[in-house]
Parts: structure tokens; C-alpha cells; sequence
């Protein structure tokens, strides 16, 4: 009798320590800025079967998989709405998925070949620019109808919205030019030679100057928008891959597998300030504002590389998959999300441990990894 007491009360003891346990796992994993009620969803887009995955970062599991269409891309957050907007590059449409249903609410044509949209800073607008009729189309948030267009330059590629909400700056990736239009009638202010295939673009919080990558060489055009001309194309050892802008734009974070580090940008004098090396093909980041932590996804090296960006120190990198892209942190920051298109997972990685002390402790590891489709590519982030 006295046994059988024993393992129920062993048996309760190891049933309260595990439901102390989760709830500690529960509250570790919740970011710190969400309040109870409030939904914390990603979504990634497969380039194979143009579907959307929509994961719960509090479950730590997928909670639904939608039909998009064929090539999403350009996958976004609305900044205002409980919405999440992409493009069928090969179906020439923008859609808009329901975050609250998982549905997907509008399709709106918007020329062949588009492949990224932004939004104005109030979110009133998306702008797209089309690759086959080189075009751009603006189109209300509200009633999801396109409300101008526009002409850009040969292979229209990106089109990116000035922080002052005034110019759109677009570049051509076969004219190797990039076009600047008024963003609330579409009209062209000006066109600046740049590079060969511009591709990318950042703009500094003031809408000064836009810096653009080149797809095809190591060089980034460093473009004046008050008086439309090219101020340089500054040469960087090594073609870029990611543009990452520090807040007050003060430093430009450029990722380059081809020179194994990371590029840092003075964007006042235009000048190479700073190389890290980071591994064997550095591709993507994302920069952490509030603890000034930078992450660099290695494709090459199947594991991501924190940079304390202040100091310039290189920590420890942690160990992810086989090819990591694209990543994103959470509101807040207490969370990185980076895609594996070679191991066809979502790494999810609490960023409280990757601090300057881990540069002599253990290998990090992901939370967890959260199967995703065959090719798996852009990656969005949504509270509501």
C-alpha cells in the first residue's frame, strides 16, 4: 500500500513539474511586448506550389497553408491593417490575405512580372512596379483598386517609397537606370544612370539619397533624390546581397557572399567605413535597433552570425540548417525567424542568449525548427 502511494505521489509531483515547466517555456518563448489577446503569426511564401504558410509563433506550429498563386513574392505586413499583401509574379497580380481567417480577400492585376511592393508610410497605398509592361501601379488600401500608373525603365524591378511619402524610386534592371516618380500622381521627376541591374534599395530617413545594388557587379549607386543625379557608384569588393540601414541612417550593413563579411557603409561620405569577415557566404540580415545586435544568415554555412554592431565584435555563430535566407526579428526583438530553403524549415532563435559573452560559450541552438514546403523563400511578420 505504502508503494502504491509513493507512485502516486511521484506521479503527481512529475505531472506539476511538467505544467511548471511549460508555463516557464510558454512565458520564454512569448516576446515580451505582446499582450494577452494579441496574435504573433508568421507567413512564407513556397515558391513551388504558390502557397502561403501562416505559422503561430505562440503554438510554435503551422495553422494554416493558403493558395496564393504561382511565384509569390514581395510578401508584406500591411502597416496599419490587420492584413497581409503579396504578389503572384507569374499570375501579374496582388493579393491581400484576411490575418484574421487565414483568407484571401482581393486580387488586383498589376501588369507581368511583379515582384515586390511597398507601402506608403500611412499605409493609404501600395506601390508595385511590373517587370513586363514597366510599369508602376499604386493602389488604394481601402477599396484594393489601383488609383494611378506610371512609366519606369526597362525591367521595372522594386519599387521603394521615399520615408517622406513624396517619391518613388524605381529600379530598371535592364535600362540599368532608376526612375523617380511622384508618388501621388505616378509622374516621372527624373531618371539617374546607376550601375548595370540595379536591384535594391534603401533610402535614408531624411529622402535625401537612395543607395541601389547591382545585380551583376560589385559596385552601389549612391543616388541624390533632391536634385536626381548620381553621386557615385562606390565600389565594394564584393557584390551585395542585403542592404540593411541603420535607424537614424548613419551606417549602410551590406552582407556579401562573394567577399565572405560584411560591407559598413559611412552613408554621409559615401565611403567603405568598416569590413567584418563572417564566414563562407554571408546573404541576408536584420537588425536588432534596441540592443544594436545585427543577425547575418550564412548560406553557405548553415548558421546565422550575430554581429554586436557598436563594438564590431563577432560572436559565436548558431547553428541553423543547411541554407539559411531570409530572416526577420519580431516586434520588440526577442525573437529571429530565418527561412532554410536547403533544409525547408523555419528556425525559430530567442535572441536573449546571443549576446557578446557567447563569443566563448557553447553553440547556440533554434527554439525550434517548423517544417515549411520545398522552396520556401520570403518571409512576413504580423501582430493583431
Amino acid at each position: 500500500m505504502t508503494k502504491v502511494r509513493l507512485n502516486y505521489r511521484m506521479l503527481f509531483l512529475l505531472g506539476l513539474l511538467a505544467i511548471i515547466a511549460a508555463r516557464e517555456v510558454a512565458v520564454e518563448l512569448r516576446p515580451s511586448f505582446l499582450r494577452p489577446g494579441l496574435h504573433l503569426f508568421a507567413y512564407v511564401g513556397d515558391m513551388t506550389d504558390g502557397t502561403l504558410t501562416a505559422i503561430d509563433l505562440i503554438r510554435l506550429a503551422q495553422a494554416a497553408t493558403i493558395p496564393v498563386g504561382a511565384g509569390p513574392t514581395g510578401i508584406r505586413p500591411h502597416p496599419t491593417r490587420k492584413e497581409i499583401w503579396g504578389l503572384s509574379s507569374a499570375g501579374g497580380y496582388a493579393w491581400i490575405l484576411d490575418a484574421a481567417s487565414n483568407q484571401i480577400v482581393a486580387r488586383i492585376p498589376v501588369g507581368a512580372a511583379p515582384y515586390a511592393l511597398d507601402f506608403s508610410p500611412d499605409g493609404e497605398r501600395a506601390y508595385v512596379a511590373a517587370s513586363g509592361p514597366s510599369s508602376v501601379v499604386a493602389i488604394d488600401a481601402r477599396s484594393r483598386r489601383v488609383i494611378a500608373r506610371g512609366r519606369a525603365g526597362r525591367g521595372a524591378w522594386i519599387a521603394h517609397v521615399s520615408p517622406d511619402g513624396k517619391l518613388v524610386v524605381v529600379s530598371n534592371r535592364d535600362d540599368g537606370t532608376v526612375s523617380i516618380l511622384d508618388a501621388a500622381t505616378l509622374e516621372s521627376v527624373g531618371t539617374v544612370k546607376t550601375a548595370p541591374h540595379p536591384e535594391q534599395i534603401v533610402i535614408l530617413p531624411d529622402s535625401a539619397k537612395a543607395f541601389v545594388t547591382s545585380g551583376t557587379s560589385d559596385q552601389i549607386s549612391v543616388v541624390d533624390l533632391k536634385r536626381q543625379a548620381l553621386l557615385t557608384n562606390l565600389v565594394l569588393g564584393g557584390k551585395a546581397d542585403d542592404l540593411i540601414l541603420k535607424p537614424d541612417g548613419g551606417e549602410l550593413y551590406i552582407p556579401s557572399s562573394e567577399s565572405h563579411g560584411l560591407l559598413i557603409v559611412n552613408t554621409q561620405t559615401n565611403d567603405v567605413a568598416d569590413f567584418l569577415l563572417l564566414g563562407m557566404s554571408p546573404t541576408r540580415g536584420a537588425l536588432a535597433p534596441n540592443t544594436g545586435m545585427l543577425y547575418v544568415s550564412d548560406s553557405a554555412g548553415g548558421d546565422v552570425v550575430p554581429i554586436a554592431i557598436d563594438s564590431r565584435q563577432v560572436l559565436r555563430p548558431i547553428p541553423v540548417g543547411q541554407a539559411p535566407a531570409t530572416c526577420r526579428l519580431v516586434p520588440g526583438g526577442d525573437v529571429l525567424l530565418v527561412v532554410d530553403a536547403g533544409s525547408h524549415d523555419l528556425a525559430v532563435i530567442r535572441t536573449k542568449t546571443a549576446q557578446p559573452s557567447a563569443v566563448l560559450g557553447p553553440p547556440q541552438s533554434p527554439i525550434t525548427l517548423i517544417p515549411l514546403g520545398a522552396r520556401p523563400r520570403d518571409l512576413a511578420i504580423k501582430i493583431f
